[in-house]
């Protein structure tokens, strides 16, 4: 026997190499995949409202479903990995059976499907052109077609309720400061800031997930740090090469992808070590945020600190020495952690527009005015050049990986969105950004010390 896995952790046990991955059979071969892992099940987490404290959940002899979505939660893109990962957890399944209610025959339809675009999928070195788009739009017609227009409409929006942790903040002011402490990750920024007491302490470049397997938006928690984490590998077609069905990749080793160190954020994240530096900066994993091992190992002792928690720099390299050990440490506080998709930030001066690189379609003028709002500034308080560059900006700024438009929802998603690979590198620039005179003293806080 071997401890049950999550989707995502398993997930980021594919090398390279490999070229396929297979998840079928029992719950347990569904939670085996590689990338990251929901180390606290979801369950800890009401499923709440977006304006609102309370809980969603209906009583069990209730037929009462969720409210009416946030119009800015219906962007959380769903694919039918992302379900693959939800039908994982059995809370959710539980909620679902609850309001959605679908027959055993939809249930079984909806899962195998699911488990067929997961075995659909390989790492490849290639830019390929689909894209989270694409993938979502996929997955919103095949959900439909399993479970009905309405009963579609009210899985979509269980799971993104679900897949935000709980927490939805998508309606709180742009490029918002913190007055506390916690963590802040912007995935289009590709990075990841300590804030202590409103007070930005350190900042960290990081991997983020595939635009088929995209980060997830809201406020998760840290509640633990697991050092030298361990693998075991299902008896699944895919587990062949160096990796043996059943044998233990032992804590630290090399060959596990996880690194030596992961700090479980729910469902299905992990903020994890074991990248590669030429990763930062680009996609990553599969729904987690990456680091290389010294980097999380930094990490670890800022969350430490921040937490109130006793772990030394020292400790963790005695942790790192030893192996074969798989430790756990409690943070003294839980840490709030915080997923934003922002693609236009205002930061002291400094107008930075980013890649769409999840396709929310975040890039337009409409967007950018409200940002500039909430920051007491004006577009047409620009000058006629800052203004001409804005606008270049952003039209170039509107595009996905491929460097492709991002398409109206009307229209085609995208022309390959059949296609069996996941997307890991980027075309073309990641962002621009434009000096504004106006715009000096506002915003967000520049980034401090990033990967020191």
């Amino acid at each position: 026997m071997y401890r049950t896995r999550t989707w995502a952790e398993e997930r980021s046990l594919i090398t390279p190499m490999t070229r396929v991955l297979i998840l079928g059979g029992s719950i347990l071969a569904i939670l085996v995949m590689i990338g990251c892992e929901a180390g606290q099940p979801v369950s800890d987490q009401p499923i709440a409202d977006a304006n609102s404290n309370s809980s969603i959940v209906s009583d069990s002899n209730s037929n009462q479903t969720a409210p009416a979505l946030d119009p800015a939660l219906a962007r959380i893109p769903i694919t039918m990995p992302v379900v693959d990962a939800l039908l994982s957890d059995e809370a959710f399944v539980a909620e679902l059976r609850r309001t959605v209610q679908p027959t055993d025959e939809q249930f079984d339809k909806l899962r195998n499907a699911s488990r067929d675009a997961v075995l659909k999928l390989g790492e490849v070195l290639e830019d390929d052109a689909r894209s989270t788009r694409a993938s979502t739009s996929q997955a919103d017609k095949q959900i439909k077609q399993i479970l009905g227009n309405d009963g579609g409409e009210k899985f979509l929006g269980l799971a993104r309720k679900y897949w935000s942790g709980g927490e939805i903040t998508l309606t709180a002011k742009p490029n918002s400061v913190p007055t506390d402490t916690r963590v802040v990750i912007n995935a289009p920024a590709y990075r990841m800031d300590l804030f202590r007491d409103g007070k930005l302490q350190k900042s960290y470049k990081i991997g983020i997930g595939y635009p088929e397997f995209p980060l997830p938006v809201g406020v998760r928690t840290a509640k633990t740090i697991i050092f030298n984490p361990t693998w075991t590998p299902p008896d699944e077609p895919w587990v062949k090469g160096e990796f043996k069905p059943g044998k233990t990749v032992e804590a630290g080793s090399k060959k596990n992808p996880l690194g030596f160190i992961k700090i479980p954020i729910g469902l299905p994240s992990l903020i994890h070590g074991g990248k590669d530096p030429s990763r930062l900066g680009t996609f990553a994993s599969h729904g987690c945020v990456g680091l290389t091992n010294a980097l999380v190992q930094d990490f670890a002792a800022e969350i430490s600190t921040l937490s109130g928690t006793q772990l030394t720099a020292q400790q963790i390299k005695e942790y790192e020495k030893q192996r074969s050990a798989t430790k756990e440490v409690n943070l003294g506080q839980p840490l709030a952690v915080e997923l934003r998709y922002e693609t236009i930030v205002v930061e002291d001066g400094k107008l930075r527009i980013f890649r769409d690189v999840y396709e929310h379609g975040t890039n337009t003028e409409e967007n950018l005015n409200r940002v500039l709002e909430a920051h007491g500034a004006l577009m047409s308080a620009f000058s006629p050049e800052e203004q001409t560059q804005v606008r270049d900006a952003l039209m170039k700024m509107a595009v996905g990986p491929a460097g492709k438009p991002v398409v109206e929802e009307s229209e085609p998603a995208n022309k390959k969105s059949n296609s069996s690979r996941v997307t890991r590198n980027i075309k073309g620039a990641k962002e621009i950004v434009i000096t504004v005179s106006s715009l000096k003293g506002k915003g967000y806080p520049a980034a401090v010390n990033i990967n020191a």
